[in-house]
């Protein structure tokens, strides 16, 4: 059993919105891989998450989506995604259905 505590559960799903510049959007699918890569983010808060279509994150439980929104926004700013404006995130789960 000690197996299937190392894989990691995808147990809920997330929308992600970006606003730049007063524009809100599905964040694009190619930001959420980057992001989501430890290489890139260097914290291991966001190892298990999976990009699965814009706007569309699975992750563990493990992850609130306000910390994914506050990591997001910073590294999405940091890297100049808003057009020289800071960058804010809109997190929320996903109704089950």
């Amino acid at each position: 059993m000690e197996l299937a505590s190392s894989i990691p559960m995808y147990a809920q799903k997330f929308i992600v919105n970006v606003v730049i510049r007063g524009a809100p959007r599905a964040c694009p699918l190619d930001w959420l891989d980057q992001f989501c890569m430890r290489n890139f983010t260097n914290s291991a808060d966001f190892d298990d998450t999976l990009p699965v279509a814009d706007g569309r994150v699975e992750a563990s439980f493990r992850l609130t989506p306000e910390r994914f929104a506050e990591g997001l926004a910073a590294w999405l700013t940091q890297r100049g995604k808003g057009e020289g404006q800071p960058v804010a995130v809109n997190v929320t789960r996903e109704p089950s259905s």
